[in-house]
């Protein structure tokens, strides 16, 4: 069974959704989200002179634990989103990324940045890998040991430092037993603007979604900002299907280490491929 055939949806199976956002403007976002039969709620980090010089990423992390802290109290799964996270249309319909009956359930992602996979289940759910905390879903268990990691960045970095706290996720929760999910295809993009910290530590500016579950559901802000929006979106749609095309064929979504070990290297190569296999940029 493909994982786009699950009976699981996303709109039915989830609790509290809620949106991180700081200055960003996040009306269209909750609109969408609510039209999808989601009720949002902003999570916007407030102005404190104490954070002036913390690091921008430390920053958005303080805002990643505060929702971290509300999902505790939620018996269902959390959906968090940051607010330049553009949603397809139709979100609320599309398959979970996890078995919803997991009580292991770690983090699912529903947009990835150099996403891997591990594993597929005979159901067609992927165990894998990614950083970036665009959309995704934790539990309030997994959310408790979320806030412990940012214990312990602080500890080790410190808030004035930078920090790619989103690529230690993965590693952290496998080590407190639990899995981690990447989705078939993205349900969304990442909007938002390059961001000037990460090229100034040798990363790439920006990352945007390599193949989408359907068509956007309003424009980004990297396109709606230019005067031929449709154009520039895309342009940047066309280099994000190319790139993650390039990460399929250099071994970069599945490692061949990974290949030789699985049971099932037919079904990775299976799930790899028929992601790519749709003419929507």
């Amino acid at each position: 069974m493909e994982q786009q055939n699950s009976p699981n949806r996303l709109g039915d199976r989830i609790g509290k959704v809620l949106i991180i956002a700081y200055k960003e403007p996040t009306d269209l976002l909750e609109k969408t989200l609510r039209e999808e039969g989601l009720t949002p709620e902003v999570v916007r980090q407030a102005e404190n002179p104490a954070m002036q010089d913390f690091s921008p990423s430390y920053r958005c992390l303080l805002n990643h634990r505060s929702a971290w802290e509300r999902a505790l109290n939620e018996s269902q799964p959390t959906l968090i989103v940051e607010a330049d996270f553009v949603p397809v249309q139709g979100l609320g319909q599309l398959p979970l990324s996890f078995p919803g009956d997991r009580t292991d359930l770690g983090i699912a992602w529903l947009y990835t940045c150099a996403p891997q996979i591990y594993s597929v289940s005979q159901e067609g759910y992927a165990d894998g890998f990614s950083t970036a905390m665009v959309a995704y879903i934790i539990t309030n268990h997994s959310a408790e040991y979320l806030i412990q990691l940012v214990d312990r960045i602080t500890d080790e970095i410190g808030p004035k430092n930078y920090s790619a706290w989103d690529s230690r996720i993965d590693a952290f929760l496998r080590q407190h037993n639990f899995k981690n999910y990447v989705p078939f295809r993205n349900y969304g993009e990442h909007g938002g603007r390059p961001n000037p910290e990460h090229r100034q530590n040798q990363l790439s500016s920006s990352h945007r979604a390599d193949v989408l579950y359907g068509k956007l559901a309003f424009l980004p802000m990297y396109a709606a900002e230019n005067q031929e929006g449709s154009l520039k979106l895309r342009g940047v749609r066309l280099k994000a299907r190319l790139k993650g095309i390039g990460r399929l064929v250099t071994g970069r979504y599945i490692r061949l280490p990974v290949l030789k070990k699985s049971s099932v290297p037919g079904r990775l190569l299976s799930f790899a491929i028929r992601r790519h296999l749709t003419p929507r940029l």
